[in-house]
């Protein structure tokens, strides 16, 4: 099996994107299967950076790329990144994308009840108040419009007021200006003739590569902890982010879905609001969040900080099914003199190994730390296991046998290349 899933193995932001980038050199298609523009993912090359939120990272490598159905997009954001793309001289056409014909559309109306429905909150949850979560809400509600409604006009009018009708009586309820129809509509008339070249049959394109051989990398967004059924409820994305939506978000089938890598550094870091068991406050926090540059691609939030959780880490690989880790961001670890590991929980007294799934007793929860000595030099740039310091070596070790999975590659820079290698995410490739 040639394939891999790449997963978020903590609350996001976890490096997927460059680990994608690097993938997607031996990868045929690169596919997008969950989330929205709430999620970015950034890649070095050659000291340009480019920000993606909804197409594929491996378009940067020049590998087709596919949008799934389970994706929520927001047609006004991928022109406007297709533009950004555009002007740093990568030409992203329908030979090179292709988006489901199913994927639901965020639309400015989600976007309204987003900021209403977090203003309304008594404690918010932090969302990117990019529309992504009203947008799902109305996929399963089944009003939602989607990609193949646009080469409808006929009746995208219809199903529109129909979204709108539903809606509006919410907004008025709460004494606010409902939404107009006519500018709405008008603006995805506007916009359908340069998205309708993008759309295709993802299920059947994929069915098409896996009997010719071809190799797919599945790019996730988002993150294990964040997923609406296996994160910390409440304070979680609207879609799955676990290795099985790979399938459901895309239509291929789970047994054709290969290796599942899982994408964690080696410290952690969260946006919003939630329970964080391993966080640090202070100094440390400070340094990790400078240092690894821990601000939101396409919000611009701090991250906060604080130490690698291996409970949660564990936890997040067994009920995503992940069968291989790659640790992002060894060279930020660079110059502590100490460097803590969370291995186990303290709740009222009691030790306990997983995260409880009660909001009252993840608010209670101590962490137990361990701590391993920081190295002097630097790992910036490093691509070589037997070139690191010891204790580094060391700390991988530990994280590996503490979470009983292999590690299977190392990041140590911004830059695409900056990757160790220990083992090929691709089965039937020796590294």
């Amino acid at each position: 099996m040639s394939n891999v899933v790449v997963v978020g193995a903590q609350w996001g932001d976890e490096g997927k994107g460059k680990i994608v980038d690097w993938l997607a050199e031996e990868a045929d298609i690169v596919v997008r299967y969950n989330g929205g523009h709430n999620a970015g993912h950034t890649l070095v090359v050659n000291g340009q950076t480019y920000k993606l939120a909804l197409l594929p990272s491996g378009i940067v490598r020049g590998k087709p790329g596919l949008i799934g159905n389970g994706v929520a997009l927001d047609p006004e954001a991928l022109l406007a990144e297709i533009d950004r793309m555009a002007s740093l001289g990568i030409h992203v056409t329908p030979q090179m994308l292709q988006i489901a014909e199913t994927a639901t559309l965020v639309l400015p109306v989600h976007r309204a009840i987003d900021a209403a429905q977090e203003r309304l909150r008594t404690r918010p949850i932090g969302t990117t108040l990019r529309g992504i979560g009203p947008a799902y809400e109305d996929k399963v509600g089944r009003r939602g419009l989607r990609v193949c409604d646009l080469a409808e006009p006929e009746s995208l009018a219809q199903k529109l007021d129909a979204l709108l009708d539903y809606h509006n009586a919410w907004f008025r309820g709460l004494g606010l200006e409902p939404l107009p129809r006519d500018r709405m509509l008008s603006d995805l008339l506007k916009i359908a003739p340069r998205i309708l070249p993008y759309m295709g049959r993802v299920w059947e394109q994929l069915d098409n590569a896996r009997a010719s051989g071809k190799r797919t990398v599945f790019e996730g967004s988002q993150a294990v902890m964040l997923d609406v059924d296996w994160g910390s409820y409440p304070y979680v994305t609207s879609s799955s982010t676990v290795a099985a939506s790979a399938a459901s978000g895309t239509g291929i089938a789970p047994s054709h879905l290969g290796r599942i890598l899982g994408v964690s550094k080696v410290y952690a870091t969260r946006v919003g609001e939630g329970p964080f068991t391993s966080e640090v406050d202070g100094t440390p926090g400070d340094l990790l969040r400078q240092r690894g540059g821990e601000y939101g691609v396409n919000t611009g939030r701090p991250r906060r900080c604080g130490w690698l959780d291996i409970v949660q880490l564990r936890q997040s690989s067994k009920v995503a099914g992940i069968d291989l880790l790659a640790l992002t961001k060894l060279d930020v670890l660079d110059g502590f003199d100490s460097i803590y590991v969370c291995t186990g929980y303290e709740l009222d007294g009691n030790h306990i190994d997983y995260m409880p799934s009660i909001q009252a007793e993840q608010q209670r929860l101590r962490p137990v730390l361990v701590r391993f000595d920081g190295w002097d030099g630097s790992t910036r740039g490093i691509r070589s296991f037997d070139a690191l310091p010891r204790e580094a070596a060391a700390l991988i070790e530990v994280i590996q046998q503490e979470v009983g999975i292999p590690v299977s590659m190392v990041t140590t820079g911004p830059e695409r290349d900056d990757v160790i290698v220990l083992r090929s995410p691709f089965a039937d490739r020796a590294a």
